[in-house]
């Protein structure tokens, strides 16, 4: 997508969002701003999402009117964290699917998975400041949500 063109939320396909294909962070950021936004409730309806309580605070969890299918497994429930959407998927073990997506493990214990890779990564400066571009491909397993895996992308861009 092109990065200077104007994005319209609407435009954006939830299930490539959340594995990394075709978006980068502005196209994140203005779904991301339209959900949370005054308009958030249009932006639900446009989706087909209806929130349900989280028991991770962390994650902010919706229900799909219409499942989608991901990374070829099919889902109706999603969740955001601070960078990015997730499915959350009826696997309790993570690693068919991390093997499946080439995402070797950060953390790989009995209560605990988690692991990246990089889909793009650039830093830039302008005019004195520095930023890192930095898109990656998640799957992990939380406490919170046992017998589930998640996975998605994460969309950043920081100031270093």
């Amino acid at each position: 997508m092109a990065q200077d063109d104007e994005i319209d939320p609407k435009t954006v396909d939830l299930a490539k969002l959340i594995a990394c294909e075709t978006y980068d962070v502005p196209s994140y950021n203005t779904v991301a701003f339209w959900l949370a936004g005054t308009e958030g409730a249009d932006a639900r309806k446009h989706f087909g999402l209806t929130e349900v309580k989280s028991p991770n605070f962390m994650l902010k969890q919706y229900r799909l009117a219409r499942p989608i299918e991901v990374f070829g497994r099919t889902t109706s429930l999603i969740a955001f964290n601070s960078s990015g959407p997730m499915a959350v998927l009826d696997e309790a073990d993570p690693h068919p699917l991390a093997k499946q997506l080439k995402i070797e493990p950060a953390i790989d214990v009995p209560a605990k998975f988690m692991g990246e890779r990089v889909i793009a990564e650039k830093t830039e400066s302008a005019d004195g400041l520095t930023t890192q571009t930095r898109i990656t491909l998640n799957v992990s397993t939380v406490t919170t949500h046992p017998g589930k895996t998640l996975a998605g992308c994460s969309y950043k861009i920081e100031v270093l």
